[in-house]
């Protein structure tokens, strides 16, 4: 039993610790450019020089982190459907 409670404990000791970096960190380093926006390439001599516009990311090396992409989600779809009908004034007459 106390294996169980040590599991249980640490998953949700991982679980808090990602939401908090969700919340203060929303945007992390795109995974395909390395947070540069931009590729590398080499010229004829081997020098370094950029590439073309990361695709991914959209030339800003930042992505939305999937913590984050769900609570967005989520508050939407919450959001929606508590949002007050739009309902028709009755005129008394």
């Amino acid at each position: 039993m106390p294996l169980i409670l040590l599991a249980t404990t640490l998953l949700i000791g991982v679980t808090l610790c990602y939401v908090a970096v969700c919340a203060a960190s929303p945007f992390g380093d795109c995974r395909k450019c390395h947070g540069m926006g931009h590729q590398l390439k080499t010229d004829r001599k081997g020098r370094l020089k950029r590439g073309k516009d990361c695709r991914r990311c959209h030339a800003t090396g930042k992505r939305i982190r999937v913590g984050r992409w769900l609570y967005n989600r989520w508050a939407r779809i919450y959001r929606a459907g508590t949002d007050a009908p739009a309902t028709t004034p009755v005129s008394k007459g």
